[in-house]
């Protein structure tokens, strides 16, 4: 809702200040101008990209009105989730995993965190490396490097509709100058008008250059910085798992690995030391889950 409430304040403010001014709003509602801005910037971003952008787009505008996709609550399940596989295994050994994650939904483990069991960016990211840990034939320095490249890619094509975003924000202040200069060139072609015809035209074609700027600065680019955001928050959470399983594969007791993967965390989803401690004594405690 945060992206409501700021285009509201956006709005309130610059039409406020115009209207304290004595300015009269009627001058400002010019569709043409709209339309010229707007669909310039929408042709030139599809001019500049291809299906996927497109697709990409459009998955991400309902996503723009949520908040953070992991919470700290989240992060603390998974960070215990994470304890739990790793002290299996460091029990049973990491063969004693295969039956979990070949199918996460009958696992006692992953079925305790619905939450997590449902995101697939999640699950199949441990899973995939859990499963490479299984098969013992790559070390830690490889499977790291192969973790960062998986990472970079999820980044990079993430952060597509972000650039779109962008690119769009910095052109559409160039599209409201394109028309405001035919407003102008409309108003001076009339040469049948009196002068004093000629000034609201002239005002008419100014209004382009504001709507311009304002749907930039105020509406559009906000939306791409607030995409690299929720990138953020994601990458993060793939980094604390990164390090959190590489520390068990380099022979970390699982609570010293989980406490790598919390000091991964940005410090607004991140559990306090002793939190987590004691979310995984009592989960241990609990008899709804495993107990390694």
């Amino acid at each position: 809702m945060l992206v409501v409430a700021g285009y509201i304040v956006v709005m309130v403010s610059v039409l406020g200040g115009y209207a304290l001014v004595g300015g009269h709003m009627g001058v400002l509602y010019q569709p043409a101008e709209f339309v010229i801005i707007f669909g310039a910037g929408i042709g030139a971003f599809l001019a500049s990209t291809n299906g996927k952008g497109v697709s990409a787009m459009i998955r991400v505008f309902p996503k723009l009105l949520r908040g953070h996709r992991y919470s700290k609550s989240t992060c603390l399940d998974l960070m215990t989730l994470l304890y739990l596989l790793m002290a299996k295994a460091r029990q049973q050994g990491m063969m004693a995993l295969e039956a979990d994650i070949e199918d996460p939904a009958n696992s006692p483990l992953f079925s305790s965190y619905p939450t997590l069991l449902g995101d697939t960016l999640i699950m199949e990211f441990i899973n995939d490396y859990l499963r490479l840990m299984i098969s013992g034939n790559m070390d830690a320095f490889e499977i790291e490097a192969l973790m960062d490249h998986e990472i970079e890619t999820f980044q990079q094509e993430a952060e597509v509709p972000a650039h779109g975003l962008s690119a769009m924000g910095d052109g559409l202040p160039a599209f409201g100058i394109v028309a405001a200069v035919m407003g102008v060139v409309h108003a001076l072609g009339s040469a049948s008008l009196e002068p004093a015809g000629i000034g609201p035209l002239i005002a008419h074609a100014m209004v382009g250059t504001f709507l311009g700027i304002l749907l930039a600065y105020g509406f559009v680019s906000p939306l791409a910085s607030r995409v690299r955001t929720q990138i953020d928050d994601v990458v993060k959470v793939l980094q604390a798992i990164k390090v959190t399983l590489l520390a068990h594969l380099n022979g970390y007791a699982p609570p010293l690995a989980i406490e790598f993967g919390r000091k991964a965390l940005f410090s607004a989803e991140r559990p306090a030391f002793s939190e987590l401690e004691n979310h995984v004594r009592e989960v241990r405690a609990g008899g709804t889950r495993e107990n390694p």
